[in-house]
């Protein structure tokens, strides 16, 4: 009987090592690939102002593409930028079409069941964009009103998360593509207020020939994290990308960039 037992541990111990032999594996093999590739695939939404965006040139800059293109020379990639549709980042990350999610990419509890994370780099706020005109001191007075969000952003889990704050105030919510036909809607009156990004909305406002004509309220919704998303089993890949944000931060390059977007 003792010996039966003892076979059958032995065999447990077997098991448990392969399969973690079996992970050591898989994690060299996908920083291997990417290493051999000499290229790291960021996927982003190229309208987000100020981490991602295009130029009139069509040139991507912005606060997160100087930040991976820093990451990138510190651990021998080079960077290549994909344009993605933001409410599918997920699934281009878990399919493999995308190494990394790297775009004012807020952490949340319901992410990070589906996706590694590094540190954060950057906190957000979610905020409330109205016109003047239409006087809504507060986000109570939006009862009853047209919401705009973007479709797959942080700002519409809060939404789901924390449903006393506005979900249940609005008439109805507008969802949209991308901020910038968001705020091309705000303008002409089509929807009352926009749930968005405090820095992508303190960006395009300071940018905007038309900042006298919105008003801005941050909302009772907990600070933001940016940080970048990574595919799970990636581990070696979520390891370099933590050491090479940690030596930026230490040498100052970071807070460089930082004042750079936003002064």
């Amino acid at each position: 009987m003792m010996k039966k037992i003892i076979r059958l541990l032995s065999l447990l111990i077997i098991v448990i090592a392969s399969i973690g032999l079996s992970g050591c594996q898989r994690q060299e093999s996908s920083w291997q690939k990417i290493k051999e590739r000499g290229t790291l695939v960021i996927g982003v939404d190229d309208s987000f102002v100020p981490m991602d965006f295009r130029q009139k040139n069509g040139k991507l800059v912005g606060f997160d593409v100087d930040l991976a293109t820093a990451v990138c020379k510190k651990i021998g990639l080079k960077p290549d930028f994909q344009t993605i549709d933001w409410s599918m980042k997920e699934t281009e990350l878990r399919n493999g079409t995308i190494d990394v999610i790297w775009n004012g990419y807020t952490k949340t509890k319901a992410r990070a069941k589906k996706v590694a994370f590094s540190q954060p780099y950057l906190e957000n706020d979610q905020i409330l964009v109205t016109r003047k005109k239409d006087k809504i001191d507060n986000y109570r007075q939006m009862k009853g009103k047209v919401l705009g969000v973007q479709t797959g952003s942080s700002g519409a889990d809060d939404l789901d998360n924390y449903p006393n704050v506005l979900k249940k105030r609005v008439k109805s919510i507008v969802l949209y593509d991308t901020y910038n036909n968001a705020f091309i809607d705000l303008k002409a009156g089509r929807i009352t207020g926009l749930l968005i990004d405090g820095v992508y909305a303190n960006y395009y406002l300071a940018h905007s020939k038309y900042q006298k004509e919105f008003k801005k309220e941050k909302l009772p919704y907990s600070s933001e994290k940016f940080s970048v998303g990574i595919n799970k089993k990636d581990k070696i890949l979520k390891d370099k990308i933590n050491q090479a944000l940690e030596h930026l931060e230490k040498t100052g390059e970071l807070e460089k960039i930082r004042q750079k977007w936003f002064n």
